[in-house]
């Protein structure tokens, strides 16, 4: 239980938080995370609503911005009741059964009035729509957080895996990625790569979804650095 963060982006209401620190405990997870809260965090609010889990917003982790809340994740499933016109994995709650929680996963959620964002999306391996009524899709904050907390539970438990990968091969966390993207961003900015200048953002979107979908190995991402940095050094 332990490798699972539910990580909260902006959320607007106190009750809401304080419910989903509630809704996790009560399936034996710990770990929440909030970027960027609209609300004082903590207040007595956000106490009172999470009613006997004050030891989970008192752990809570806060962040500025979404990339140093997803360092140390190895895999970021994005929650999203729209669907996106992106090269992005899009995977359903019973695909949840595949995934490996012997690594540290994280499962974001958007804030209540807006949800995510495409450059928010990006930082994710994939997208996870909870199916709901096609004509009624919005659900509250911590009821999302409540059905995923309750699924991902319920397969930790049951969960036997027969299959793993050699020991050798290390994942990169999103740390690793995140210092190389940087660096990559940093040689096409030398370059001025980024023409027109107004186009820049979503180039730089669609650049971060490439690195950030891909499930990338330590050795792999220290590759892809050596070879930006050294470009650098040819030009």
């Amino acid at each position: 239980m332990s490798s699972v963060s539910f990580i909260l982006h902006k959320p607007q209401l106190s009750e809401n938080i304080g419910a989903c620190a509630r809704a996790i405990k009560n399936f034996n997870f710990n770990k929440l995370v909030v970027i960027n809260p609209k609300p004082l965090f903590p207040n007595d609010k956000i106490i009172a609503t999470s009613v006997g889990a004050k030891e989970v917003i008192k752990k809570c982790k806060v962040y500025d911005n979404l990339e140093s809340a997803t360092n140390n994740i190895d895999y970021l499933v994005a929650t999203s009741s729209r669907f996106r016109n992106k090269n992005i994995k899009h995977i359903s709650l019973n695909d949840l059964s595949k995934l490996d929680f012997n690594k540290k996963v994280g499962f974001l959620f958007g804030s209540e009035a807006s949800g995510l964002s495409n450059n928010e999306i990006i930082y994710a391996n994939c997208t996870m729509q909870i199916p709901t009524n096609p004509n009624f899709k919005s659900i509250n904050l911590s009821h999302s957080v409540i059905i995923v907390a309750q699924i991902v539970s319920s397969l930790i438990k049951l969960k036997k895996t027969n299959y793993k990968k050699s020991k050798k091969v290390k994942i990169a966390s999103k740390k690793d990625i995140q210092a190389m993207v940087n660096l990559c961003v940093h040689q096409l900015e030398n370059r001025n790569f980024f023409k027109p200048s107004e186009k820049k953002p979503i180039m730089l979107e669609n650049l971060r979804s490439i690195f950030y979908k891909m499930e990338l190995s330590e050795k792999e991402t220290r590759i892809l650095s050596s070879v930006f940095a050294n470009l650098a050094k040819k030009g």
